[in-house]
């Protein structure tokens, strides 16, 4: 097995591991951790300097821990049977990981037989407080299921316990990063209404081998047998070392076992739509998708997309790095942004494409049709009218116009007012026309026509960053593949929806009801900053990816701790960027390479200020882009939506200032559409929330002058 066939468990909460994983390394063989005699307590010591320690007061009597390097230790499990299979569970720094496993307890599942950790320390102190609430709550939460089938199901006692004491889904939330995950599972699936039948055939079964034991077991080496998803086998000392030392981009197409399941099913009966908050892995389950269905023995091709031309270049290699380059495979995915595909489509179908115009030209020329017609709409106003009704239902006469729903606009208009924004439409497409130019959703909307007319060219479409792709570019994706089973795989967040985009995908022949997922553990930020950043989102509500109902962060957690984030405010922009350059420099004193700080801020010219301190004090800098190189030397520094996609183990927020977050220019008068109003300012939120998301370890958060108004915290 090569080291890119693992999938790596989430045993507990770790802070700057070479690995950012936790779990998942069986050490078998005396190359490994030679045990001085079968008495798991006795101190050995491996190959190469790995000394294994006892833990002190452990709830778990077969933690160690092993020498990674001077600064990081592993967390192992000792063999309880006298063998010398070892469990490599964590890596942390030395003092932590000390801390850390004194409170772990692991064990087998009873039912799926499969290898499980929960804080053990601290559900003995939380389960006996919500006990004391319960005794006075009018219903509890799994009231309607016995103790008997919920041992059924894997429940052991102490989870049981802790069960029993609950009142509602908030407070299993509570719980969810104490709880062994294979029993969490059990009990949300429960609590969401789901048959105890239903939790066996979806939950409990999937993750029982066919082989297993049809007793429970304990015994280290047959549960790590049982668990052949979540663990790989290493038998020597240079193999493990190996493992240690892979580049923290090698570990990001890892699957945990919740997104395996969703990604490496067999067949789905339409589209699928995976959704989660940032660091949730829905990216990689992706990739994953395309791996299983290149896999199949079908000689199909397959379109993998994405919004931005950064993000295709980052699916791009790391779909190399999944298939391990394999030239064969690589050559049946097509890996490209919705417009860039579009373009190509009308490009063959014509032989030329008008040049697409950005936004900037876009607004100049909704100003002059303004002025020259004399219209009572503003620019902006008539601009987003476009994007949302005309473009968002492929609307191509007056007619269709006048009939047309403008759900979400805030401000009526009758027959006569329509009239005059159509005026606006026609000769805004005119001055288009004149200049031999065109609009990126304009090419989407032709390359729909072009393929409604012609058989379907790919097998399977995945698409990454679901939630910002507007009508017209999903109309192209629709038209590229058949309905079929398998024919669409999506991944989003709502809450990362950083374009004004509404979408109802029923509505274009993408129904996924019933086959919809939630990603809820977070692999990429610590708990500290998920839950800073997702206060950011509390006061607002966020429709869901597919245009029906809300979506919500309930749930979502981490299973990484640190330190909290830094949120800072300067008297002027000189101090905020001279903060930044000692800030920058401390981060690198810590270990850090450059390339692994980010700094972001909502304009370049907050960057080029802060570019300029940092170069003076001798500090590389690079503007990120999908080009960079991924370990080339130098700080990176991008605009906030420039950092969609990218991660960190440190970054600061620059700027995060009134009137620049939200942008004031940006966000429409509640006067003039109280709907559009609200909407600008959700779309700033999420682009800050992303920008704070991209931090794994450490987030720094400043501005100078009044802060922004998001920076409130909700009581």
């Amino acid at each position: 097995m090569t080291v890119h066939d693992v999938t790596l468990h989430e045993y507990g909460p770790a802070v700057s591991t070479p690995m950012s994983v936790e779990a998942g390394l069986a050490l078998a063989g005396s190359g490994i951790l030679q045990s001085a005699a079968p008495d798991p307590g006795r101190e050995g010591h491996a190959d190469k300097g790995l000394h294994l320690e006892s833990v002190q007061n452990a709830r778990d009597p077969r933690m160690r821990t092993i020498r990674v390097t001077d600064f990081w230790r592993g967390v192992v499990l000792a063999p309880d049977d006298g063998s010398d299979m070892f469990l490599l569970v964590n890596v942390l720094p030395h003092d932590d990981a000390y801390t850390w496993a004194a409170k772990r307890l692991y064990s087998a599942n009873s039912a799926t037989r499969a290898l499980e950790v929960r804080d053990a320390v601290a559900l003995d102190e939380l389960t006996p407080l919500y006990e004391t609430a319960a005794r006075n709550a009018p219903e509890l939460l799994f009231a309607g299921v016995s103790d008997g089938t919920l041992r059924e199901l894997g429940i052991d006692d102490q989870v049981l316990r802790a069960a029993r004491s609950l009142v509602d889904k908030a407070q299993l939330d509570a719980f969810a990063t104490l709880l062994p995950e294979d029993q969490l599972e059990v009990l949300q699936y429960l609590a969401e209404g789901f048959g105890p039948e239903e939790v066996y055939r979806d939950v409990v079964a999937v993750r029982r081998p066919a082989g297993a034991p049809a007793e429970p077991v304990e015994d280290l080496a047959t549960v790590i047998a049982n668990t052949p998803a979540r663990i790989r086998l290493v038998t020597g000392p240079d193999e493990l070392e190996e493992m240690l030392e892979k580049p923290f981009e090698a570990w990001r197409v890892f699957l945990h076992p919740s997104q395996r399941r969703v990604a490496y099913r067999v067949s789905y009966g339409g589209p699928v739509q995976v959704t989660g908050g940032p660091g949730t892995g829905k990216t990689v389950a992706a990739l994953h998708r395309v791996r299983h269905l290149l896999g199949r023995g079908e000689d199909s091709r397959i379109l993998l997309t994405t919004y931005t031309n950064a993000l295709a270049a980052g699916l791009r290699q790391m779909l190399g790095l999944l298939l391990e380059e394999d030239e064969a495979l690589m050559a049946r995915v097509d890996v490209t942004t919705v417009d860039a595909y579009a373009n190509g489509i009308v490009r063959a179908k014509s032989g030329a494409v008008p040049r697409p115009v950005g936004d900037r030209e876009q607004r100049q020329l909704w100003e002059k049709a303004v002025k020259q017609l004399d219209l009572p709409f503003t620019p902006q106003f008539l601009a987003q009218e476009y994007r949302h009704v005309v473009l968002g239902q492929n609307l191509g006469d007056l007619a269709s116009y006048l009939g047309a729903s403008r759900r979400g606009r805030g401000i009526g208009l009758g027959p006569a007012r329509r009239r005059e924004v159509w005026s606006g439409v026609e000769r805004f497409e005119q001055f288009l026309r004149e200049r031999g130019e065109t609009t990126y959703l304009r090419v989407c909307a032709r390359a729909a026509d072009i393929l409604s007319g012609e058989p379907a060219p790919y097998a399977h479409v995945v698409v990454d960053e679901a939630q910002d792709l507007h009508p017209a570019q999903w109309r192209v994706l629709r038209t590229s593949v058949s309905p079929s089973p398998d024919d669409m795989f999506l991944t989003g967040d709502p809450h990362q929806r950083i374009y004004d985009t509404r979408v109802s995908l029923g509505s274009l022949g993408i129904a996924t009801a019933g086959r919809s997922f939630r990603l809820r553990v977070n692999y990429r930020s610590t708990e500290e900053i998920l839950s800073w950043s997702a206060h950011l989102l509390a006061p607002v509500t966020v429709d869901a990816l597919e245009g029906e109902g809300t979506d919500s962060l309930a749930g979502y957690r981490s299973l990484l701790h640190g330190r909290r984030p830094q949120v800072k405010d300067y008297a002027t922009r000189q101090e905020e960027t001279e903060a930044l350059v000692d800030r920058v420099r401390a981060l690198l004193d810590e270990g850090l390479a450059p390339h692994e700080i980010g700094v972001c801020a909502r304009f370049n010219l907050s960057l080029d200020a802060a570019e300029e301190k940092l170069r003076a004090a001798g500090i590389p800098v690079l503007r990120a882009n999908g080009q960079t190189a991924q370990r080339a030397e130098g700080v990176r520094l991008a605009t906030m939506h420039a950092m969609k996609g990218l991660e960190f183990r440190a970054v600061s927020v620059l700027g995060v200032t009134e009137g620049a977050v939200p942008f004031a220019r940006e966000i429409t008068s509640r006067e003039a559409d109280p709907l559009q109003h609200d909407a600008d300012l959700l779309r700033e939120r999420c682009l800050l929330f992303v920008a704070c998301t991209r931090a794994r370890e450490a987030l720094s958060v400043t501005w100078n002058g009044a802060p922004s108004p998001f920076l409130a915290r909700p009581a």
